[in-house]
């Protein structure tokens, strides 16, 4: 059978920490075709880098204000529906985003749900399971990246 070459988009990983806890939490949008929840994707865009193009798609789809790394950290792979039932195999390499504002007006406001949501709750509301993985793997990363700072908080308190 003939297989077609799996297509390339880039996504923002967009997360914030809670400003009264300091607990991670990050976005998720609702896909405009089928209403499932996923994280702002699109196409390779000419002259842009990849985490450009993924802190684009997260200012188009959500309105995220934010500054993207430029190493991803990660990517999954899903099947895109596409126009007259065809599918087509995409691998999404995903950029974190770290929002440091939401804009009231954006491109496609209004043509999707935005919700803030810890981790664990935003792996278990989407579908794919290389996506979900990627989400408790880049928990565990900043969680652990924030550890030393608040052991020292902690000690210089006592």
């Amino acid at each position: 059978m003939f297989r077609r070459p799996e297509r390339i988009q880039f996504a923002a990983l967009c997360y914030r920490f809670r400003k009264k806890s300091a607990v991670p939490e990050m976005l998720l949008i609702t896909s405009r075709d089928t209403g499932r929840w996923v994280i702002p994707k699109g196409w390779p865009m000419e002259g842009k880098a990849s985490h450009e193009v993924a802190a684009r798609e997260a200012w188009e789809e959500a309105g995220v204000k934010g500054e993207p790394s430029a190493d991803p950290v990660g990517s999954f792979t899903y099947e895109k529906g596409m126009s007259k039932g065809l599918k087509i195999q995409c691998r999404v390499h995903v950029y974190p985003v770290v929002v440091f504002d939401m804009a009231k007006r954006f491109p496609e406001k209004g043509s999707r749900t935005l919700e803030w949501v810890t981790f664990t709750e935003a792996a278990g509301r989407v579908a794919e399971p290389g996506l979900r993985k990627l989400i408790l793997d880049y928990q565990t990363q900043l969680l652990a990246t924030l550890q030393p700072p608040l052991e020292a908080a902690r000690s210089a308190a006592q």
